[in-house]
């Protein structure tokens, strides 16, 4: 567990806060005007729109690439500090999803797939200004997804849901104003699986009061989001806050029930997979020397022989986790 003194979070006074945009964003830039103002220890109940801007009602309500719900604005947030995004609650709210019609040229051989069969696949299947996308029947009791169209002859193409966000992220360094359809050091559209419910994920703090933005729901994801989707729909998430001070972050983090995570994260589909992976394993021996006052010889050997390879997103980020049975007591 983190240092007491480095943890800061009010739960005398905590408030609940319901917040429903009616602006979303494309972009994790500190000039978006704030959404909301909360305090560590607060909780956030929210929703967000699917990657093309459609909502729960199925109506749009934002624009394409990954439509963000926020700024929040965390009181007491300063450059040097991380900020620790527990999501308590990630849940399905409509029972309809889609996806690309097949896999990215970033995932294989190019050679292997044009020619196979066409990127298009219907105009107006999901959404009437596309024709690239399947449309996914979630079914929301049983809490399973499946393909609607086209129908496989041998596999029903149906698979339990893992309710995921692709976005979470703090508005970036100094004047960069990163679209929503990339990642980097402080999170944004990293598309990693493992950001679900029970997770907490720790940014780095670039601007007073954080600027965190959500957004990017997905019923289900591979690792690697080899597609360049996962299955895209709105969600209803609820998550509460949390500062470290002077945590001094250089990267995304997480933390589970089961794992630490160190993530490298790059800009996906367009980035170095060795670049990334040597990211998240510096960050995370600064992690185990740091906070676990590990030597440094002694968090090389449990990298070495405990650590745990995730590709995040194919040609973008890398992960590595670390199982928490392994940590020092």
């Amino acid at each position: 567990m983190l240092l007491p003194l480095l943890l800061v979070a009010s739960s005398l006074g905590a408030e609940t806060h319901t917040v429903q945009a009616t602006r979303y964003y494309n972009s994790f830039d500190h000039r978006n005007p704030v959404l909301a103002r909360i305090a560590p220890g607060d909780t956030v109940i929210t929703k967000t729109l699917d990657a093309g801007g459609y909502d729960q009602a199925g109506k749009k309500a934002g624009e394409r690439p990954n439509p963000l719900t926020g700024p929040f604005y965390i009181t007491g947030a300063e450059p040097g500090d991380a900020v620790a995004v527990t999501f308590v609650r990630m849940r399905l709210n409509r029972d309809y999803g889609f996806t690309s019609h097949r896999l990215g040229v970033f995932s294989l051989n190019p050679e292997m797939v044009e020619g196979l069969y066409p990127r298009a696949f219907k105009r107006g299947a999901v959404y009437p200004d596309r024709d690239d996308i399947l449309k996914w029947h979630i079914d929301l009791d049983r809490q399973v997804a499946r393909l609607e169209d086209p129908v496989s002859k041998v596999h029903k193409m149906e698979f339990p849901a893992k309710p995921m966000l692709g976005c979470a992220g703090v508005a970036a360094p100094g004047v960069f104003g990163p679209t929503s359809a990339i990642s980097g050091p402080y999170g944004g559209n990293m598309d990693y699986n493992r950001v679900a419910e029970g997770a907490t994920v720790l940014l780095p703090v670039y601007h007073p009061g954080a600027l965190l933005f959500i957004g990017d729901g997905h019923a289900l994801q591979a690792d690697g989001e080899p597609t360049g989707t996962g299955i895209e729909t709105s969600m209803d998430v609820t998550f509460t806050v949390q500062l470290r001070k002077r945590a001094n972050l250089q990267n995304p983090r997480l933390e589970t029930a089961q794992f630490i995570i160190s993530v490298g994260s790059q800009p996906e589909f367009a980035s170095s997979l060795d670049r990334s992976l040597r990211l998240a394993t510096s960050d995370m021996v600064d992690w185990l020397t740091g906070q676990y006052k590990m030597e440094p010889w002694a968090a090389h050997m449990l990298i070495g022989y405990q650590g745990r390879y995730d590709v995040v997103t194919v040609a973008g980020s890398m992960a590595l986790r670390i199982p928490r049975s392994v940590l020092p007591k």
